[in-house]
Parts: C-alpha cells; sequence; structure tokens
C-alpha cells in the first residue's frame, strides 16, 4: 500500500472520523457521494467501490452498468463541520470511476481532463488555473411575487453588511481552508447580494476538485447563516450574472512559458499561440462552460459578459484579457478567459479551454489584432466590420456550433459528447416549449 493510502488510514483513526464520504461528478457536473465507514475504507482503495453507472447521467447504458468508485488518496480531507448527530467529523475524498477491468471510464469528467493534461505533458507543459468565482447570496424566503431576493444591497468592492448573514464571508473561507483550499481574496461584486470569491492557482485536476467543494462549502455555510448561494448564471433580469472568469498558464518546468520579457506585451509565442486557440474555438465549445439555457442570459450587449470573440489587455469587454497587474512579473503572465459561469462542470470546461489552447500551439496559430474598443457597447454591424465573430446567443444556437466541433468530440470523448450533446438537445426543446410569464403579459391581449 502506497504511502497516501497509509496516511489516508491512520488519519481516518486518529480523528476519529466517523463516516468518508466518496465524492465524484456526473457529466453536467452534479455532485455525487456514497459514505463509507472506516472499515470499508481499505477495502474501496484496493478494490473500488461498485455502482449502477447506468443511474448516473452520462456515465453507462444499462446493458454496461457495472462500475468502480476508487477513491483518490490525494485529495484526502476532513469536512469542517461534525456529522449530522454532532459527535464525529466526517471526511471526503474524490473518487475515479472505473471498468470492472480496471481501465478508466471515459464518461468519468476527470479522466476527460486528465486526458488534456496528459496531451500538455508531452508538448513539455505544465498548466495551472485559477478561478474567479461569482456567486449570490438571497433570503431564504422568495419575495411576494415568488421571485428570489438578494440578501443585501451592496455594490462592487462596498463593505456590505447581510443583516441576515453578517459573518458568511469569514465562515466560508474559514471553512475553504480548513480544507486545504487556498483563498487568495474575496469581496463584494457588482449586483445586490452578489459575491466573489478567488482560489488561489492550482493544477486543473485540483481546481476542479476544489470548485466542487467550494460550491458544496458554499451553500452549506449560507445555510449556516440562514441564506441561500446560488450559482445560478442569472437569476435576475436587472443584475449581471454570476461568471468564473479562469486565469490560465502554462510552465515549462520553472519556468512560465507565456512570459517574453522582449515582448511588448510580456507575452511570449507560445501564450499568443494559446490565446489564438480559443478564441478560434470558442463559439463551437461554447456550450461547454455555458450549459444551461439561462447561461446565454448573461451574454447581452452592454452587459457584463463578453459577446464577441476577441481579445485585449485589460479590456474587460473581450473574450480573453491580459491582465496588467505585474507585467514585469515572468510568473505572473497569465491569461483570462472570462465566458464560463459559475454553474459550469469544471472538469469539462477546464480540459476544453486547455484543448483550445494547445491546439493553437500545435497547429502555430496566429493572434489576431487586440481589441483596443469598448466592444459591449458596439452595434453588431460595427462588430462585422472589424472582424469580432459573434458568440453564440442561445443554447441552441452553442449545440448547433458544437454539432459541427471536431476538436469538442477529439476533447470530450464520443461517449461524453454524444451524452451531451443529447441531454442539452432535450433540455433546449424543453425550453422552446415553455409558455413564459413575458410572453403572456405582452401577447395575452391581442
Amino acid at each position: 500500500m502506497d504511502r497516501q493510502m497509509e496516511f489516508v488510514l491512520r488519519s481516518v483513526e486518529e480523528r476519529d472520523v466517523r463516516f468518508i464520504r466518496l465524492w465524484f461528478t456526473d457529466v453536467l457536473g452534479y455532485l455525487k457521494s456514497v459514505a463509507i465507514t472506516p472499515s470499508e475504507l481499505e477495502g474501496a482503495f484496493t478494490e473500488g467501490l461498485g455502482f449502477d453507472g447506468s443511474a448516473i447521467d452520462g456515465f453507462a447504458r444499462v446493458y454496461e452498468a457495472d462500475m468502480l468508485a476508487v477513491p483518490d488518496p490525494s485529495t484526502f480531507q476532513v469536512l469542517p463541520w461534525q456529522d449530522v448527530d454532532g459527535s464525529l467529523p466526517s471526511a471526503r475524498m474524490f473518487c475515479d470511476i472505473r471498468l470492472p477491468g480496471g481501465s478508466p471510464s471515459w464518461s468519468d469528467p476527470r479522466h476527460v481532463l486528465r486526458r488534456q493534461l496528459d496531451r500538455a505533458a508531452d508538448l513539455g507543459f505544465t498548466s495551472f488555473v485559477h478561478p474567479e468565482i461569482e456567486f449570490f447570496l438571497l433570503d431564504a424566503e422568495p419575495g411576494p411575487d415568488g421571485r428570489p431576493v438578494p440578501a443585501d444591497a451592496g455594490g462592487y468592492f462596498d463593505q456590505a453588511v447581510h443583516a441576515s448573514a453578517p459573518d458568511f464571508r469569514r465562515g466560508a473561507i474559514d471553512a475553504l481552508e480548513s480544507m486545504g483550499i487556498a483563498v487568495e481574496y474575496s469581496h463584494h461584486e457588482a449586483a445586490p447580494g452578489q459575491q466573489e470569491i478567488d482560489l488561489r492557482y492550482a493544477d486543473p485536476l485540483t481546481m476542479a476538485d476544489n470548485v466542487m467543494t467550494f460550491r458544496y462549502l458554499i451553500k452549506q455555510v449560507a445555510m449556516r447563516e440562514g441564506v441561500r448561494a446560488t450559482f445560478m448564471p442569472k437569476p435576475f433580469t436587472e443584475h449581471a450574472g454570476s461568471a468564473m472568469h479562469t486565469h490560465m498558464s502554462l510552465f515549462e518546468g520553472d519556468d512560465n512559458a507565456f512570459y517574453d520579457a522582449d515582448d511588448p506585451l510580456h507575452l511570449s509565442t507560445t501564450g499568443r499561440q494559446f490565446v489564438a486557440g480559443i478564441l478560434a474555438h470558442a463559439a463551437e465549445v461554447s456550450a461547454v462552460p455555458n450549459q444551461w439555457v439561462n447561461s446565454y442570459k448573461r451574454f447581452i450587449h452592454g452587459g457584463e459578459a463578453p459577446t464577441a470573440v476577441s481579445w485585449g489587455r485589460a479590456n474587460r469587454s473581450a473574450l480573453v484579457r491580459l491582465p496588467l497587474y505585474s507585467p514585469d512579473k515572468a510568473s505572473s503572465r497569465r491569461v483570462e478567459v472570462r465566458t464560463p459561469d459559475s454553474a459550469c462542470n469544471p472538469y469539462l470546461t477546464f480540459a476544453v479551454l486547455l484543448s483550445c489552447g494547445l491546439k493553437g500551439i500545435e497547429e502555430g496559430y496566429e493572434l489576431p489584432p487586440e481589441a483596443e474598443e469598448d466592444v459591449w457597447s458596439m452595434t453588431g454591424s460595427e462588430r462585422r466590420a472589424l472582424g469580432y465573430e459573434p458568440l453564440p446567443k442561445s443554447l441552441g444556437d452553442a449545440l448547433r456550433r458544437m454539432e459541427d466541433s471536431e476538436l469538442l468530440a477529439e476533447t470530450l470523448g464520443e461517449r461524453v459528447y454524444d451524452f451531451f450533446l443529447r441531454n442539452k438537445r432535450s433540455e433546449w426543446e424543453e425550453y422552446r416549449n415553455q409558455v413564459t410569464a413575458f410572453e403572456l403579459n405582452a401577447y395575452l391581449g391581442l
């Protein structure tokens, strides 16, 4: 037995852990969990825990349903609260999903991401990501009209005091850091009730695990404070939505592969090709970082989200931004991708963004001219004149682009690609069949 497994078994005994919760994520990004007792842990390490894969969205068909959840001992952490009866602590570990013969399941989002990390390694790169995760705090009960009510009336960087949850942010950061998830900073975002917590950079697989843990912990802390937390991309018509702006960098050994001291932007050829890859494939992969019908309510002209394929220095209207906080610091050169929302599947999203960037490097893509204008305020004809390709405006539009994407099929693998398309087509058709309150108010009197 390797050292990590021995460490976990010893920690469970020394800390008197009562239950170990084995976590994994389905194709749509929903967290799944099964609890085992310490006596079953060693067997789970060596043999895995069998489950019905056909009952998990996107995992398996009914005639190939037997699957194994194999805990990854490197992800072991004790949860920050006592168990439900207030007596003993619980811990969690993320699992890799395997087939009965021991081979990885192609439907496992962790495996999808691992394949792209292996691809980067074959090119000599290690990757790091750093997400800025936005979400809303809401009153526990909806308003008289049934709509959600923000938990405060604060704005950007306001020292907002939540009357109903005054200790929320402190409790959230304490919970995250108790599980080894480093927080870079936190603040109030632009909309009432909207928060942002930025996680310190890590490799994409660790970060995807951290994002799933983040969403679980945030909701738990909110409930303990008497409010609700939502990662819905856009719960309010009148306010900006919640993004997960993702900073990315590649390293060759200890050297930042995106940094070039002699370049005016301090951006290397590798960095330019990486950005060019993301721009070239942004529209066709949009359905992954923005997978819900509601995701596309963020992408409106004049809003806080990108609506066209463009890049720029410190230009927050662009799809890809070059942050200029420390332009002369080699280790800080990174790119920020502003399309993902905070309700995406982080494993698939990081895999797809990395795949697009690596494609740009492999094929030597040329970076188009920089957007120096406020792309948000431009008309459609002005954008076309400058060559800015529009991003999909709806889930249906995104799925049409996805259907023709060879890159996305290769990145996700046939099983995940096919399931994702079928599931999202069904969601889009269900949405199109709804008669909304807007339509009733606008047209019932005709």
